[in-house]
Order: C-alpha cells, then structure tokens, then sequence
C-alpha cells in the first residue's frame, strides 16, 4: 500500500471498503514531555519513518500501509494483514523495530522526557464498517477495495452487521 501520503484521485460517489478476512489495526504514538531535551526525543522521532520505509519495501511482511499525523502527539495508523506479521516483525532482531527499542529502553525507560504508546485491534469480517464520500482511496478503502455504498451497502447498520464481504 505505498504511497499513502501521494494524491491520487478523488472518487465522486459514497463508497465502502471490502476486506477479505480479518484485518489488524495498530495505532502507536509518540508524545514529547520535555521538549527542551531534544537529544532525548529526536531518536524516537526518526525512529518510525525508518521502520515505515523499511515495512513498505517488504511485501512479505504483512504491512498493508499507514497514515501519520505529525504533532504532539504523533500518531501512527497501520493496517497488518494479521497479529503473526506484527508481532513476527516487533521480535525479529534483524529489523529496525528491536534495535531501536531495545535503544529507547536504555536512553529513555520510564523517566518521563518521552511517552510511546500503542494499541492493536483484531478486526474480524462483520466487525467494522466505512464511507468515503468526495475521498481518494483512503484507510481500508486502500488496504482493500472500494466499492460502492449502495444498495445492501447504503446504510451503516447494514455494512456492519451483514458480516459476509460483498462482491
């Protein structure tokens, strides 16, 4: 899913995304306390991008693609094919996610110059539902394929509840 962060075009009609099977959402962030110890925070920061790029190069690795905001906090949205990739990517030592925690824990710890946080939902068919209306492709609508909210698929309720991917 590269390019997220590219303008492609807009899609003029209301659209849903359809993903095949479950979908796992992360979200990870970085808050800056102490702004004036920039030798702190400044690693972290560079930290991500690195791991992005690095996650997009491989097609294996079961990253879909992201969304950042940059701010205070910066925040990360991701979408992984499952919890295995993640987690399979987090532990592996010869990628950059490891190495650079294992360097925030001896820098950084719990001593409160700079906040990391994360979140991970396991999202099961049935179990979510979206709109895009005046959008490019965007969020799920990326990962997986837009397809028109008419019909079966005009209302919230029905997106979410018909539990079986349309086609």
């Amino acid at each position: 899913m590269k390019g997220f962060a590219t303008v492609t075009t807009v899609i003029g009609q209301r659209m849903t995304a359809q993903v095949e099977g479950e979908i796992v959402i992360f979200l990870i962030g970085m808050r800056i306390n102490r702004a004036w110890k920039i030798h702190k925070w400044i690693p972290v920061a560079r930290a991500m991008p690195r791991m992005l790029r690095e996650l997009e190069a491989d097609s294996s690795s079961g990253f879909l693609g992201f969304h950042m905001w940059i701010g205070n906090p910066t925040i990360s949205l991701q979408y992984w094919r499952s919890f295995e990739h993640l987690e399979r990517y987090a532990k592996n030592a010869s990628r950059l996610h490891r190495p650079a925690w294992a360097a925030f824990n001896r820098a950084i710890a719990n001593n409160g110059d700079v906040g990391i946080w994360h979140e991970t939902y396991i999202i099961k068919p049935g179990n979510y539902e979206t709109v895009y209306s005046g959008m490019p492709p965007y969020g799920l609508g990326k990962v997986g394929k837009l397809v028109p909210a008419t019909g079966a698929r005009d209302a919230a309720r029905s997106r979410m509840s018909s539990g079986v991917p349309s086609r």
